[in-house]
């Protein structure tokens, strides 16, 4: 049975987070790198369109949130979570943030993409053009990299899939090239 076939029996067909029976799609949660039931959620096109920034954030149809937080699965606790710290302005989220509770690990998978920072704090990683970068993105080398502590040298137009980025610097990804995963420097990446 397929990730998707897995999501919709677990979710009886329905948005997990809102209910919601139309357009449904499987979401994998950033900044995971291969899907599976336990890192992906059944998510309807509103939602998707809100998570992914392709729509404005709808606060009122965030309040399914009230529900879906306290799901049993840790994907769908973690994007409930998510949505909660983006729309913490809107003072009903912040009360329930702090009725919510995360293990350890849930928590720092759910911290993983800066949801919970003030926006001045942010770590923003922007490739060679100043286009944001965001973990699974796909970039291209724009030159020749020699990888320290090899003798290996990441040749210029090297497709790069599935980044992931440095929370701590933003001039820093991840990636693998030729199946080793280096650091590569955003100055020398280009969004595909």
């Amino acid at each position: 049975m397929s990730v998707i076939e897995k999501l919709q029996e677990r979710s009886n067909t329905t948005c997990e987070l809102c209910t919601s029976k139309t357009n449904l799609k499987q979401y994998t949660i950033p900044p995971s790198l291969n899907e599976s039931v336990d890192n992906s959620l059944l998510v309807c096109g509103s939602c998707l369109d809100q998570i992914e920034g392709n729509a404005e954030m709808d606060a009122n149809h965030w309040r399914c949130l009230n529900d879906s937080m306290w799901s049993e699965f840790v994907a769908v606790q973690i994007m409930a979570w998510r949505m909660l710290q983006r729309l913490r302005n809107e003072g009903w989220p912040k009360d329930l943030l702090d009725m919510m509770y995360l293990d350890d690990e849930a928590l720092a998978l759910a911290r993983a993409t800066g949801e919970h920072e003030d926006e001045a704090n942010k770590i923003i990683h922007r490739d060679i053009n100043g286009v944001i970068l965001e973990a699974g993105d796909s970039v291209v080398l724009v030159k020749d990299l020699k990888v320290k502590g090899s003798s290996m040298v990441a040749k210029q137009g090297t497709a790069v899939r599935n980044i992931r980025l440095d929370h701590e610097n933003a001039e820093y990804i991840e990636g693998k090239v030729d199946g080793q995963q280096i650091v590569i420097i955003t100055k020398y990446v280009k969004k595909t």
